[in-house]
């Protein structure tokens, strides 16, 4: 099994992921008012899923087990969220720390992907699966709406960030090319955010529109 040394880029990112991850986990519990267990049980879940799907399928040791801080981050995040109040904050809020959370684990997946020397294509799902898991775990455990449904650009974003690290990443360092995919994948994000971007929706298969055309 091949050792991986991690960047400190992607070190900060998986922990910042996996903490803002844990704080939308928590405040999903705090809609509901649930006690303070509650709450770190859907932060760790929130905040480690996604990472331990991907470590699953990649045949790795999962890695809050390998590294425990991060599902203490993850647990004491959603009891500070639990003791301060901060469940109060606006569902809006959840989405900004969803819009980090998703950035960071994308190419925390990605990265991990191609040091275990994946092709490219594989890399990339692994980050948005990464990116994505966690999230829809959340929504599942919650009884909520899961994030995929939603029109605004999510998934897109994940996917637009890890395919810019593989492309850069014979170009750039591992460290450089994951933060410029961050960037772009947050960029994308925070756009659908604000300005409420979205891909075109279906409309019809080429044959059904070339049917509705011939009348």
């Amino acid at each position: 099994m091949p050792v991986i040394q991690t960047p400190l880029l992607f070190l900060l990112l998986g922990y910042a992921g996996a903490a803002v991850f844990a704080a939308s986990g928590a405040l999903a519990a705090a809609r509901q008012k649930h006690d303070v267990v509650t709450f770190a049980f859907f932060a760790a879940l929130t905040g480690v899923g996604g990472g331990t799907l991907r470590d699953v399928l990649l045949r790795q040791p999962v890695f809050w087990i390998e590294d425990p801080n991060q599902l203490t981050v993850c647990v004491s995040v959603g009891v500070l969220v639990w003791a301060f109040g901060l469940g109060r904050l606006p569902v809006r809020a959840l989405l900004w720390l969803d819009a980090v959370g998703v950035s960071a684990v994308a190419i925390v997946g990605a990265g991990k992907g191609l040091a275990l020397g994946v092709a490219p294509p594989v890399a990339v799902v692994m980050g948005v699966l990464t990116a994505a898991a966690g999230g829809i775990i959340r929504d599942v455990v919650a009884g909520e709406p899961s994030v995929l449904l939603r029109r605004e650009i999510y998934i897109t974003a994940a996917l637009a960030g890890c395919v810019v690290l593989v492309l850069t990443d014979h170009v750039l360092t591992r460290q450089a090319a994951g933060f410029l995919g961050f960037v772009v994948a947050l960029a994308l994000r925070v756009g659908a955010l604000v300005f409420g971007w979205t891909l075109p929706g279906y409309k019809g298969g080429l044959l059904e529109r070339l049917r509705g055309q011939g009348g």
